[in-house]
């Protein structure tokens, strides 16, 4: 009985060094660059950078956690938006056109498919008419 008692007893700290050693190796949660998230640019090899490039769009701003100006968004970009999707991004793109862009937050709850939960979604996401860099997504 002791021998298994012992035996457990070393798997277990094995498992607590394991976890340990796993936990001062993990990434550190801190920005990796040193610039303000406006700042970022993506060089031509699409490595993000703060000097040189072009400003991110559509999925590259997504990822950097940028927000996407809902009416200058393609359906595409739109269709990455969580709960999004093809179906809603085009019927938010098809009335977009049609309303000559959205000026308010009601116009887009009123596009079919839109209800209270996706209309937060897409408050988070995106903005109307401010830069793509109007702050972080979530």
């Amino acid at each position: 009985m002791a021998s298994r008692t012992a035996a457990l007893a070393a798997v277990a700290l094995g498992v607590l060094g394991v976890g340990v050693a796993a936990r001062l190796r993990w990434p550190d949660s801190g920005p990796t660059l040193d610039c303000a998230p406006e700042s970022v640019r993506i060089r031509p090899d699409g490595v993000a950078t703060c000097g040189e490039g072009a400003v991110p769009t559509g999925a590259q701003a997504l990822a950097l956690g940028r927000r996407l100006d809902l009416n200058s968004a393609t359906e595409e970009e739109l269709a990455l938006l969580p709960g999004v999707g093809r179906s809603l991004a085009r019927s938010l793109v098809e009335a977009r056109e049609e309303q000559g862009g959205f000026k308010r937050w009601e116009d887009v709850d009123a596009v079919r498919g839109v209800g209270a939960a996706k209309l937060q979604t897409l408050q988070a996401a995106t903005s109307l008419g401010a830069p793509p860099d109007a702050g972080p997504v979530w």
